[in-house]
């Protein structure tokens, strides 16, 4: 059990999925339970649900406490809870993101909330540009929801998460700060290619303004980081950023950390990481995470180096 959760009697969360051929039988026993399309009555509960980790839960937490200060339509989506009478065990965001929260004991009641949220996605289609969240959760979702939806364009199925609830261990570099709003025209671009770089497609590419209103967002709310250095010409340009993209029950999560080409394997990252956390400590969330694929062994070492520490590991299905 991660050390970042909620103390829970002893053996309430046993890792993993059902065991090996146990997963067909209770995927069908698991249809005959649903899930059920929550109201902002019920979020009081879901929160609940999502205390128990709050590292792991952070992306629907986040999502949850919006609808409670201001509706499902500034959330940008719905919050569907299991069972569909009763306490709520298990709730799952659908947004941008498909984001399974199953804090759930028993195997078999673990696998029926999954069968039973996979039930309501397919009720109303593919709408989510991933499935993310815990491994065993996003893994089983998306085996569910395989044979109706449209093939993945990616799975990323061993992400370790990360986190640190601590001073870093590295210094910071004191040249990173928050961005302003008049520097949004130096912020875009870089956040367009790392996202473009991690992705695989610019998220500019329609022409659409949502990506670019999101960054100008994060700016505005003091969750945009960056290290300015002149260019060529003496303009400044970013070396390095970060955002905190989702900041609730406590967590502020890392994401989009980037370093320009120019100055990488210079530890700026490191560097840069470990001011971002300090800021974020002093003045944001007492933990702070992220999750970063396996195979980018060069990032996950620099992260330790900071301090991170595994607490969990994630998957998450690109569309």
């Amino acid at each position: 059990m991660s050390r970042w959760r909620t103390p829970v009697p002893a053996g309430a969360r046993p890792d993993g999925p059902p065991e090996p051929g146990e997963r067909d039988t209770l995927a069908q026993r698991g249809r005959r339970e649903s899930a059920r399309v929550l109201s902002r009555a019920d979020l009081v509960q879901a929160l609940a649900v999502c205390a128990v980790d709050p590292v792991s839960s952070v992306l629907a937490t986040a999502r949850l406490e919006i609808a409670v200060r201001s509706g499902f339509g500034a959330a940008a989506g719905q919050a569907w809870g299991f069972p569909a009478v009763g306490p709520l065990e298990a709730v799952c965001w659908a947004g941008a993101n498909l984001v399974p929260v199953i804090p759930v004991a028993d195997r078999a009641r673990r696998a029926e909330a999954v069968a039973a949220f996979a039930a309501v996605a397919r009720v109303h289609g593919r709408r989510s540009s991933s499935v993310v969240g815990e491994q065993w959760a996003a893994l089983a979702l998306w085996e569910e929801l395989a044979p109706y939806w449209p093939p993945a364009r990616d799975v990323r199925a061993d992400q370790p998460s990360m986190a640190i609830r601590k001073p870093p261990l590295l210094p910071p570099e004191p040249t990173v700060r928050r961005s302003v709003p008049a520097e949004l025209d130096l912020v875009l671009p870089a956040c367009v290619r790392m996202f473009t770089e991690e992705v695989g497609y610019s998220p500019v590419a329609s022409g659409g303004s949502a990506y670019a209103e999101r960054v100008r967002s994060l700016i505005t709310e003091g969750r945009s980081f960056v290290r300015l250095v002149p260019d060529v010409g003496g303009r400044p340009a970013v070396a390095f950023k970060a955002e905190l993209g989702a900041v609730a029950g406590g967590v502020a999560q890392v994401q989009g950390v980037w370093v320009e080409p120019a100055f990488r394997g210079r530890g700026w990252s490191e560097s840069g990481m470990a001011a971002v956390v300090d800021a974020t400590r002093a003045s944001i969330a007492p933990v702070v995470s992220l999750y970063v694929n396996a195979y980018n062994e060069r990032a996950v070492a620099a992260y330790r180096r900071v301090g991170f520490e595994q607490v969990g590991t994630f998957a998450t299905v690109l569309f």
